[in-house]
C-alpha cells in the first residue's frame, strides 16, 4: 500500500473530494432536497481561497472550475437550467449525451450492467464493500463511485489503489471529457473539469498505473 494512504489526514482529503463532488452526480437538483444546501454552500464559497487549498491539481485550474460552477448557480441554489441540464446529461428519458455509467463506455455492447459493472460488483463482494444506497442504478455510476472512493479512503484505505486503478480511473477521464463536450452549462462544465482535475491529480499523487481499456463510445 502506498505510504500516503497510511496517513489518516491524507485519506480524509481524498474522502473530502468524493463527498464534495459525488452528490452533484447522484442527486436530482429538484427532486432531492438534501442536495440544495450543497449548492448554497458552493454559491457562497470564497472560490479563490478554496482553489488555493484544493488538494489535487493546479490551483489556477481549480479556480476556473469553481468560478464556472458558481456562474451556473447565479448567486443561489440550483436554477431551472441546472435541473434540466442534469436530467438531459445523466437521466433521460431522451438519449443521454453523457451516460454516467462506466460500462457504457467500456463494454462492446455499450450497455449498463456490462462486464465492467459485474467486475466491480465482484470486487466489492470480495473486498467486503456494500452499496451505500438502496437505488437500482448500476454500481459503476460516476457519483456512486466517487462516494465509494470516499468510504474506502476512510474505512478500507488498503483497497483504494486497486479500486482507483482497476475500476474508476479506467474510464472516468474519458467520461468527463464527454460531459465537457456535451454541455454548455457553466455549472456542469466546471463540475466535470474539477472532477477530472481531482481524479487525475490523485492518480499522479499516488503514482498509480492504470491500464486503459478500449472505449466503444
Amino acid at each position: 500500500m502506498n505510504e500516503k494512504l497510511v496517513e489518516p489526514s491524507y485519506c480524509e482529503t481524498i474522502a473530502f473530494i468524493g463527498n464534495f463532488l459525488g452528490p452533484f452526480y447522484t442527486k436530482d437538483p429538484k427532486q432531492d432536497p438534501e442536495i440544495v444546501p450543497l449548492f448554497e454552500t458552493l454559491s457562497a464559497l470564497d472560490a479563490e481561497a478554496a482553489a488555493g487549498e484544493w488538494p489535487f491539481g493546479d490551483s489556477s485550474e481549480a479556480l476556473s472550475c469553481l468560478l464556472s460552477m458558481q456562474q451556473g448557480l447565479d448567486g443561489g441554489g440550483p436554477t431551472e437550467d441546472i435541473v434540466w441540464e442534469y436530467r438531459r446529461l445523466f437521466v433521460g428519458p431522451n438519449p443521454m449525451p453523457a451516460p454516467p455509467w462506466g460500462s457504457v463506455y467500456t463494454d462492446p455492447e455499450i450497455v449498463v450492467f456490462g462486464e465492467s459493472t459485474l467486475a466491480l460488483r465482484c470486487w466489492m463482494r470480495e473486498t467486503g464493500i456494500t452499496r451505500l444506497d438502496h437505488e437500482r442504478s448500476p454500481e459503476d455510476h460516476i457519483g456512486l463511485m466517487l462516494l465509494m472512493m470516499s468510504w474506502i479512503a476512510q474505512y478500507k484505505p488498503a483497497a483504494l489503489e486497486e479500486f482507483l486503478s482497476h475500476h474508476l480511473l479506467t474510464w472516468s477521464s474519458h467520461f468527463l471529457v464527454e460531459v465537457i463536450a456535451a454541455t454548455e452549462n457553466p455549472f456542469y462544465n466546471g463540475l466535470a473539469r474539477l472532477t477530472k482535475l481531482s481524479l487525475e491529480g490523485i492518480q499522479q499523487d499516488l503514482d498509480l498505473v492504470v491500464e486503459y481499456p478500449r472505449y466503444y463510445r
